[in-house]
């Protein structure tokens, strides 16, 4: 991935090339979360994006997408790409480099995630208003490239205060139910152990997670408004309420979150 910025520059006008007005908004689906954007006008496969990597993952299309929710155009990012994958994090996030390089103004990530909070049942949407960082890596080591952003981007506000407000709003008018917390990364792809989860916990984790963290962290440096809804999927808090769970059962939990999250990113992007 030498060179990104050239690279990224390199897939987005490929996408151009496709893609007739692009929108000022993007969306970055997570396992199970297709049904959350469904009129879609424009596929193009990751295989035929120049330097796009390809989803490996049950529950991830692998496509970027020109959508409408309600009467907005949106660019979504149908799949992603996780760490635990084997892809580096310059790999995971650059398709984030990409969005930028087609003047994108706000990306709205969404996701799956354990609950570390007792409240917290499957199917809770939770807003991300933070993060913890345990990933073994950082996708902006060893760059040091002007063009791609300055060198020590500071991650206080890494999620929108604006779309954070604006998605609470939107909450508040529709009667959703939701919760703000904060999410811790891990690599992956095996789950947590009890005592894991309990650790996360006491650390301050409200959900915990195996991707979006990369993605956030470059488009901060890139100056992308940003959010994150998380979908929990399963209960990782209490530890005596844990049971072992199966992707097929995220995916069930996500995509029966799905209408509901649609109706926020309809707010959103509107």
């Amino acid at each position: 991935m030498e060179n990104i910025y050239d690279k990224a520059q390199e897939a987005a006008d490929y996408i151009r090339s496709k893609v007739e007005e692009i929108p000022s908004s993007a969306v970055q689906l997570g396992t199970g979360l297709g049904d959350a954007v469904t009129d879609i006008r424009v596929r193009i496969p990751y295989s035929e994006i120049p330097h796009f990597p390809q989803s490996t993952v049950q529950g991830h299309s692998g496509e970027l997408q020109i959508a409408y929710l309600g009467d907005k155009s949106v660019l979504v990012l149908s799949g992603r790409f996780h760490y635990y994958e084997g892809y580096s994090l310059k790999e995971v996030s650059f398709p984030v480099r990409v969005l930028k390089a087609l003047d994108i103004k706000q990306f709205i990530i969404t996701n799956v995630t354990g609950g570390l909070q007792a409240e917290y049942k499957a199917g809770t949407l939770v807003f991300a208003h933070d993060h913890i960082n345990l990933l073994p890596d950082n996708p902006l080591r060893g760059l040091k490239d002007d063009r791609l952003g300055i060198r020590f981007p500071d991650m206080k506000d890494a999620y929108s205060p604006r779309l954070l407000a604006r998605a609470k709003e939107i909450c508040s008018s529709l009667n959703i139910q939701y919760r703000s917390g904060v999410y811790v990364c891990l690599q992956g792809p095996s789950l947590e152990t009890k005592a894991e989860y309990n650790y996360l916990h006491q650390i301050g984790a409200d959900m915990v997670g195996m991707s979006s963290v990369p993605e956030v962290i470059v488009a901060k440096q890139c100056e992308i408004d940003t959010m994150m809804i998380s979908c929990i999927s399963n209960v990782c808090y209490p530890i005596e309420l844990i049971t072992e769970t199966t992707v097929e059962e995220v995916i069930a939990v996500a995509q029966a979150a799905s209408i509901k999250m649609k109706r926020i990113l309809e707010g959103l992007i509107s």
